[in-house]
């Protein structure tokens, strides 16, 4: 094997790494609702996007010159990464606050379809406001931090490095935290609000925390992933795609658990972006464009097959939870 292909290798996996890692900081914030505290949210593609959205604003620069024809954006501030990235967080809770108080008294089947309709919600407004960031084409020319220091072939080994600073301080955030008395509330009323509440809980103010929080690291990721890909546009925060793989991320990896969050969202994220090549070698010329969606299928049956031999997860929650 040649130096040529050897690096070409080295650069699919690290980016393949930073994806994963993007992704296993999204599903820690969908285990704050759902594995810690019973939120059955199904429009975290909505936070997602609006973490990308924001951080891509803060952080560019209004386009000048011909690039203005062809994008359209409300503002650009120019503001550096790490801005982008805490209002990236700002903007994602203090959307989930008003989210929260409109459907945090829904019970589960409600709360779910109520938060999936505010997702869409979010990305149909991206897709028509041509005015705000450039509708359905998005945004193009994302900065990306730390670019100039290093050559264009070694970025990505960079940036895995801040992806992964993310992830291990958010990893180590909510670990003190869900080891704390805090966290022991919302697992209390993970299993029975009522209890929780004759307790002399606020049940519906832990549960309004719960969605902040996560919601806050959902736009973390958006933020991450806005930088990595330098471009955006409202197709990729579609449900199917934004939400499904996700759920499936955290489900297989064991809710209520950080790790199997991690775990999760590698071993789907390595399914989702490995099994193509494999697929357009076993299926026929004529249904190649089709090949794409038998991931689908394929996460689902992995699901099916850990749920009935692991059912909760690969990696299950911890009963204990006092020490860190």
């Amino acid at each position: 094997m040649n130096t040529a292909a050897i690096a070409g290798i080295l650069n699919f996996l690290v980016s393949f790494a930073i994806m994963a890692s993007i992704y296993a900081i999204f599903t820690m914030g969908l285990n704050v609702h759902w594995g810690y505290t019973g939120l059955l949210n199904f429009g975290i593609a909505g936070f997602f996007a609006l973490g990308a959205y924001t951080s891509a604003l803060v952080t560019s620069p209004m386009p000048t010159g011909m690039m203005a024809n062809y994008v359209k954006q409300a503002f650009g501030l120019n503001l550096p990464f790490l801005v982008g990235v805490a209002a990236a967080a700002l903007i994602s809770g203090l959307i989930a606050l008003p989210v929260g108080l409109l459907t945090l008294r829904l019970n589960e089947g409600y709360l779910a379809i109520a938060t999936l309709g505010i997702a869409e919600s979010i990305r149909i407004f991206f897709n028509n406001e041509s005015w705000l960031a450039n509708g359905p084409q998005g945004l193009i020319g994302i900065p990306q931090p730390l670019c100039t220091l290093v050559p264009p072939g070694y970025y990505n080994y960079i940036y895995l490095v801040i992806v992964l600073i993310f992830l291990a301080a958010i990893y180590v955030a909510l670990e003190r935290g869900i080891r704390s008395p805090w966290g022991r509330v919302l697992r209390a009323i993970r299993e029975d609000e009522v209890m929780s509440g004759a307790n002399g809980k606020n049940v519906f103010f832990f549960k309004l925390q719960s969605l902040i929080l996560g919601a806050m690291i959902m736009g973390i990721a958006g933020a991450l992933y806005a930088h990595f890909s330098a471009a955006i546009q409202p197709g990729v925060f579609e449900p199917l795609f934004g939400t499904f793989i996700i759920w499936a991320m955290l489900t297989l990896g064991g809710t209520g658990n950080n790790k199997g969050a991690i775990l999760g969202a590698f071993i789907v994220w390595a399914l989702w972006s490995w099994s193509t090549f494999f697929i357009l070698k076993i299926v026929p010329a004529g249904f190649q464009t089709r090949a794409p969606f038998i991931r689908y299928i394929l996460i689902g049956l992995l699901l099916v097959v850990v749920v009935l031999k692991r059912p909760k997860g690969i990696i299950g929650e911890e009963r204990h939870v006092s020490k860190f």
